[in-house]
């Protein structure tokens, strides 16, 4: 297998249906700081519209993947921070473009009070295994 190796339940962990518990993977690490909803120039994408924030985040991750070597098979990590659960849906939506159900990295999501810029809805960031 290329890529990341992906084990879903650990002995003793109750099964994960919507992330992997754990990922292992050999290679070049990439980190990729917290995206947020600007389309190239800066702009807000979507005001007030979690889902088209949530395109342009995974936009965003795609592009700076693609400027490490790495595609989204890659990633081995995904945190999510909304401003509100009810967002999770659409991000979770936005990931499914981009990453296929059987490679789902490890994840967490965490509700914040704010992020940089109020219209934000979310921010996130993602690591990323390239194989040798």
């Amino acid at each position: 297998m290329t890529g990341p190796l992906r084990i879903a339940a650990p002995d003793g962990v109750a099964p994960a249906a919507a992330y992997s518990h754990v990922v292992l993977g050999t290679g070049r690490f990439v980190a990729v700081s917290g995206q947020l909803p600007l389309d190239e120039d800066g702009a807000l994408v979507g005001e007030g519209d979690p889902a088209a924030q949530a395109r342009q985040v995974f936009e965003n991750l795609r592009r700076c993947l693609a400027a490490a070597g790495a595609g989204f098979d890659d990633v081995v990590k995904l945190t999510f921070f909304v401003t509100d659960m009810a967002h999770m849906p659409a991000v979770r939506a936005a990931r499914d473009e981009h990453i296929a159900p059987d490679r789902l990295p490890a994840a967490s999501a965490v509700q914040v009070a704010a992020l940089v810029r109020p219209e934000f809805l979310m921010e996130i960031e993602a690591f990323a295994v390239v194989p040798e």
